[in-house]
C-alpha cells in the first residue's frame, strides 16, 4: 500500500509526533490552518469515514479518547475544533482516516 500516513506511522517518513499509543498516532500538520493543527490517525489503515463499520468502530473510539488528551497537552483550554474530511468534494487529500484538531486561537464560525 502506498499510503502517506501509513508510511508516517511506520517511521518511513518523518513527522512531528505529538502523541502515540497502541492504536493512535498524532502529528503536526505540515500546512497548519490554525496555530495548533494536529492530525490524529488510526494505526490501522481505514480509508475514510465512509469505511467505519462494526469491525473497526472501536478503533475510532480510541481516537476520540485520545483527542482530549492531545488537546489538553497542547494547552487548548479555550476550545478546539475536530474535523474529518471525507471524499473528493470535502478535499480529503490522503485516503487514510484522519481527524484534524484545530485550535490555539479564536476560530471563525464559517466552515467553508
Amino acid at each position: 500500500m502506498d499510503c502517506l500516513f501509513c508510511k508516517i506511522i511506520k517511521g518511513d517518513i518523518p513527522s512531528s509526533k505529538v502523541y502515540e499509543n497502541e492504536y493512535v498516532y498524532a502529528f503536526r500538520d505540515i500546512n497548519p490552518q490554525a496555530p495548533v493543527h494536529i492530525l490524529v490517525v488510526p494505526k490501522v489503515h481505514i480509508s475514510s469515514v465512509d469505511e467505519i463499520n462494526a469491525e473497526n468502530s472501536a478503533l475510532v473510539a480510541k481516537i476520540f479518547e485520545a483527542i482530549p488528551e492531545i488537546a489538553k497537552a497542547e494547552g487548548l483550554d479555550g476550545g478546539y475544533r475536530v474535523i474529518s474530511n471525507c471524499g473528493a468534494d470535502a478535499c480529503q487529500s490522503v485516503k487514510h482516516l484522519h481527524f484534524h484538531i484545530l485550535g490555539g486561537a479564536q476560530l471563525g464560525e464559517r466552515m467553508g
